[in-house]
């Protein structure tokens, strides 16, 4: 076994005696030396220690509070009320109303809404007072002001690109 003698001249080391002076050496140096502590160390020792179990600003956020802070700090507060309208027609009228209709467009406050025939047109312009009541105490007051209802809507022949004067399509067999 060979020996490894040090430079400055005290004893003679074999190697695992080599290796723990250097490692004891180390652990001395890192000792002595001052430590710096943490970002987070320091702001929990300025807020008056460790929280321990219970709710701390640290602590992962749930996605829904995250956003919902977000939303009142940019000032989203009426474009979200907007698009959950047309996001959750069916909660916001009910399944039943909704399975019969769409929402279409919403401007100034007021919402265009599709019917599916021209019956259901007519009974939602009778359920119109009822319909705002319930989009204001789902989405909030003053996001829908006025309700246009319409029926289906079908291709015009009286209007558009290729519209030809005159009677329109006859019957040119016989």
């Amino acid at each position: 076994m060979s020996e490894i003698s040090d430079n400055s001249g005290s004893s003679d080391q074999a190697g695992p005696e080599l290796a723990r002076a250097a490692v004891e050496a180390a652990l001395a140096k890192h000792r002595a030396k001052p430590r710096r502590k943490s970002v987070i160390e320091t702001q929990t020792r300025r807020r008056g220690g460790y929280t321990g179990p219970g709710p701390d600003p640290r602590d992962p956020q749930p996605f829904g509070a995250v956003l919902e802070r977000l939303v009142k700090q940019r000032g989203w507060q009426r474009p979200t009320a907007e698009a959950r309208i047309f996001g959750e027609w069916e909660r916001v009228v009910g399944a039943d109303i909704a399975a019969h209709s769409r929402p279409l467009k919403l401007e100034d406050g007021e919402l265009t809404v599709e019917a599916e025939s021209t019956a259901w047109a007519t009974q939602l312009r009778m359920l119109a007072a009822r319909l705002l009541a319930g989009i204001a105490k789902e989405v909030g007051h003053n996001v829908v002001k006025r309700l246009h209802i319409h029926g289906p809507s079908t291709p015009s022949w009286s209007r558009g690109p290729r519209r030809i004067r005159g009677r329109g399509p006859r019957d040119t067999y016989g």
